[in-house]
């Protein structure tokens, strides 16, 4: 995929919501359209609400959500003639997450009588051809991990390989009105159309940058998405709700968000440099940006995401409003975990290394832990107990071996026997399967777009 040797006078981008199934009102796009985007681009995931998703392949949105947002959408997109896409489906991008989301979307287009073409992209990734990477020397890590062994690829449940633009553009071209893809960069969905019509690529990934998350860049997030204009020069945001307002500093300020540095970002095809950028407001309520560079990567590289299973989990919580026990908190957590160590190896024969146990004390420190400045005894705290064991059972044993404790547990000196509050019953809830992210590592390509599959339906064909 090339640039247009022809490039528009500018590119407008729709962006409704920071994601897909997070929901936005229709008048915002009724307004949106009205300003004549060329493409509505929205985030369908990520990896903020941890491994599980990746790990079990299923969704964090409900598909009632998602099929509201998708059949606004799809209406719009069709009514307007410009492409809809959507990436990272299913929230971590595995090929049955953009599975999940194009079958909704064949629902909602068969009952409006909608007939769009749709391309998937799938980025997930079979570790045998990682193994041969790896083997190359075509995969290093990224800060803080360190080399990637062979074992690891094959103990993760799902790989994702993160997209840049290339593959929805690809599609674009290729004839798709709906793209659905796996596991993108935020940034990479709304990027690929001002790119793919000849815009600077400074311009494009910042004002990308600026709208992955809609309303985020706006004084008030919750009023809907927000309209990105790319021209020659820079770029323009304007919120989708007439009533709410962007500022130079509510614009300039989501280069903050989720980002190392505040001031370079990195693509698959290179870094994205905002040092020299300006922020104008144009009028109360519109922001134009100036002065964003691009530096194309020497070698294109392809992010690995994997998560795999560390075990099964079980929690408990109890509530303390004990005034002296919540005066000496640590102390009293310190000899629960103490005492549970100790029944756990007398009565179920486990030592310290079969399990995990974590102690969390919500309402003293269980954000910030011995980082928290207020040293005050608090007024109640709610005491979570989370163990994860090789087996649901074993780690729903050691938690029914903490109950007794967690109930009535009084410090040595304590000449009474207090009681806690457990916040349900059973007390124990068994979570299933817990993951971690285990790859956090790049793989250099020849092709942007050699790592991924694309499906276009109307044709039924694989590219």
């Amino acid at each position: 995929m090339t640039p247009s040797t022809d490039p528009a006078p500018q590119v407008r981008v729709l962006s409704p919501s920071g994601m897909l199934g997070a929901g936005f009102a229709p008048e915002t796009i009724e307004y949106g359209l009205t300003l004549n985007p060329d493409v509505i681009a929205i985030d369908g995931g990520s990896t903020d609400s941890g491994p599980y998703y990746l790990g079990a392949g299923v969704a964090k949105t409900t598909a009632a959500a998602v099929r509201r947002d998708l059949d606004i959408l799809l209406r719009a997109a069709a009514g307007a003639g410009i492409p809809l896409l959507v990436g990272s489906c299913g929230t971590s991008g595995t090929d049955s997450g953009v599975d999940w989301v194009a079958g909704i979307a064949e629902s909602v287009m068969a009952e409006a009588g909608l007939d769009l073409r749709m391309a998937r992209v799938y980025s997930e990734q079979d570790p045998a051809f990682l193994k041969e990477e790896l083997g190359a020397g075509r995969i290093r890590p990224l800060a803080p991990h360190g080399p990637l062994e062979p074992d690891t690829l094959e103990s993760c449940a799902h790989i994702v390989g993160m997209m840049g633009h290339e593959p929805f553009a690809d599609a674009i071209e290729a004839g798709a009105q709906v793209v659905l893809a796996g596991r993108a960069t935020d940034t990479a969905l709304a990027a690929a159309v001002p790119l793919m019509r000849g815009m600077p690529a400074g311009p494009a990934w910042h004002a990308a940058k600026v709208v992955e998350c809609g309303g985020q860049c706006t004084t008030d997030p919750r009023a809907g998405g927000v309209l990105a204009t790319i021209d020659a020069g820079g770029f323009v945001i304007e919120p989708l709700d007439p009533a709410n307002v962007c500022t130079p500093a509510s614009v300039a300020a989501h280069m903050l968000y989720e980002t190392a540095n505040p001031f370079r970002m990195r693509e698959p095809a290179g870094t994205l440099d905002v040092s020299d950028a300006t922020y104008t407001a144009l009028d109360h309520r519109r922001v134009r940006v100036e002065g964003s560079r691009f530096e194309p990567a020497v070698q294109h590289t392809i992010k690995l995401e994997g998560a795999r299973v560390t075990g099964y989990e079980t929690v408990s919580f109890t509530g303390i409003r004990d005034p002296y026990i919540t005066a000496h908190i640590d102390r009293w957590a310190a000899l629960l975990r103490t005492l549970v160590t100790d029944r756990v190896r007398q009565t179920l024969g486990l030592s310290d290394d079969d399990y995990a146990l974590d102690i969390r004390l919500y309402g003293h420190n269980a954000i910030l832990e011995a980082a928290d400045p207020d040293t005050a005894p608090p007024r109640e705290v709610g005491v979570m107990l989370l163990v994860n064991a090789p087996s649901q059972a074993t780690a729903t044993a050691i938690a029914k071996v903490a109950n007794p404790l967690m109930l009535h547990l009084p410090l040595p000196e304590m000449q009474y026997l207090p009681s806690f509050a457990f916040a349900t019953s059973p007390a124990e809830t068994e979570r299933g399967p817990a993951y971690e992210f285990v790859l956090n590592h790049a793989v250099d390509v020849d092709s942007p777009t050699s790592m991924f599959r694309t499906h276009h339906a109307h044709e039924d064909t694989h590219v």
